[in-house]
């Protein structure tokens, strides 16, 4: 076969040639870019420049820990403390260690021209400083605007004006098999593109708590997260996420955020500065997972169908118990749209907010039900949800000092220097008291109570627990709700 007609193959099994010289694509129902066939080149001319290299720095810090006492270095360096311990550490001794600086880097897409880009939550989690490098080498200090670690999706922003941008498409037109392209700069290579075609959909890692992957073979290494997933026509359709290997490097399959969640998260973080996520309020599993679980142990099962979400539980007055489901359960259709496994309906459930209606179709006894059902937000309620800050606690504080720490025997805490009104002064919390844990959690730092807070806000039960003592060394324990 010769050179001529092999091309000729390649190009009837990418699209139809019509008369003109442009393609018809059974993929895409419409002309292909330029070029008589896919070709990749102009989808990645069109990502390149909106895909950015983001540097990430966390400074070094001084953080106290408690270690094991070694007894023999105690002897030598406080002879009367070796035996019976009497300063009360337990055989533990603080020590002062200094953190190293530590500097990373990942991706991320531009997607509007005054400067919001979308990158991974775990590219920019913690970070002291970012810095963002356009293709074009122009650099930028960007500052976050908010994140999600359930979708593991960041939003950040840079003073640019006229910034390049990739177009978003529709990741729910996807089709398994089709090219895309993966940009990013995976191992501080910058500007790198690799391509595959869509190896499957809603993929679940149980990785994130909401996610319904991409899987590409497009090769996705480390530096390549918030990158851009891009297909021929020069759209994003995914943000690369993740890769799967026994290696750390890439053996294969690459994973991306769908746009039809990006989207969505994208939207919130501008708005209200945190998500505002919809749920059914049930737990359940793919139904073949449950059916194989199932008869691993001997059981036989007959549910009436072989895909759709087994529904495991459901939780007293959540949207799907006014939906009428019950344990056992069977969701089929959300919206009329066909859902298969728990990512489809984690995907369906990620572009929808707290208020708005859904149609649920599922068997019950494998008998089909429909139900048209508000959905809620984790408290149970369609209200807005915003993350508080520390201005919500009417208070002031600030970190202990060495002294505090060894008069009370204690390695961390924050002290309360002023209570005004708020939630604080309503839970009884007074001048001096000395905070160390909140709702089993450590506090050491004014970052760490605002971390806490802003978790806390936004959960099924917005109460802060709060451990602690008074500078007399009396312990107290306190319960401050953080919404009416």
């Amino acid at each position: 076969m010769n050179t001529r007609v092999k091309n000729m193959l390649a190009i009837a099994a990418l699209g139809v040639l019509t008369m003109a010289g442009s393609i018809e694509s059974p993929v895409y129902g419409g002309t292909l870019p330029p070029g008589g066939y896919i070709d990749l080149t102009y989808a990645a001319e069109k990502a390149l420049p909106a895909v950015v290299h983001i540097k990430y720095v966390q400074n070094s810090k001084v953080q106290t820990i408690e270690m094991q006492s070694d007894p023999f270095e105690d002897f030598f360096s406080d002879p009367f403390g070796f035996f019976g311990n009497p300063r009360g550490n337990g055989g533990t001794q603080r020590r002062q260690v200094q953190t190293p600086k530590r500097e990373a880097s990942g991706s991320g897409v531009i997607i509007s021209a005054d400067g919001y880009i979308v990158t991974n939550n775990h590219v920019v989690e913690g970070a002291d400083e970012l810095t963002v490098t356009l293709n074009d080498n122009r650099e930028y200090s960007a500052r976050i605007i908010g994140t999600d670690k359930t979708t593991d999706l960041a939003l950040i922003k840079v003073d640019g004006k006229s910034l390049p941008t990739l177009p978003i498409g529709d990741s729910d037109k996807l089709r398994v098999g089709e090219w895309v392209i993966a940009v990013g700069n995976p191992f501080n290579l910058n500007s790198t593109v690799t391509a595959g075609i869509v190896s499957a959909k809603a993929r679940s890692l149980y990785a994130n708590g909401v996610e319904s992957f991409i899987q590409t073979d497009a090769a996705i290494n480390a530096g390549n997260s918030g990158g851009a997933l891009v297909n021929s026509q020069g759209e994003l359709v995914g943000i690369n996420a993740m890769l799967y290997s026994q290696t750390g490097s890439y053996s294969g399959y690459g994973f991306a955020i769908p746009t039809t969640i990006m989207n969505k998260v994208v939207d919130d973080l501008k708005k209200y500065g945190t998500v505002q996520r919809a749920l059914l309020d049930i737990s359940g599993q793919d139904v073949h997972n449950y059916i194989d679980a199932e008869k691993a142990k001997g059981n036989e099962v007959d549910l009436g169908i072989n895909d759709g979400v087994y529904v495991a539980k459901v939780n007293d007055g959540g949207a799907g118990s006014e939906a009428g489901l019950t344990a056992g359960d069977v969701i089929t259709h959300i919206d009329g749209k066909k859902v298969s496994k728990m990512a489809e309906l984690q995907e369906a459930l990620a572009s929808k907010r707290p208020g708005d209606k859904v149609t649920v179709t599922y068997l019950h006894n494998k008998k089909k039900v429909e139900k048209s059902v508000t959905l809620k937000n984790a408290q149970g309620n369609t209200n807005v949800m915003k993350s508080a800050d520390l201005d919500v606690l009417g208070a002031n504080f600030k970190e202990i000092s060495s002294e505090q720490k060894q008069q009370l025997n204690i390695s961390s805490g924050l002290e309360v220097i002023k209570v005004n009104n708020g939630a604080m002064k309503e839970a009884g919390v007074t001048k001096g008291f000395i905070i160390q844990k909140i709702n089993d959690t450590t506090v050491k730092t004014l970052d760490d109570l605002q971390k806490i807070v802003k978790d806390a806000s936004t959960s099924k039960e917005p109460v802060l627990y709060i451990q602690g003592l008074y500078p007399t060394g009396k312990k107290k324990y306190f319960a401050v709700p953080l919404s009416e």
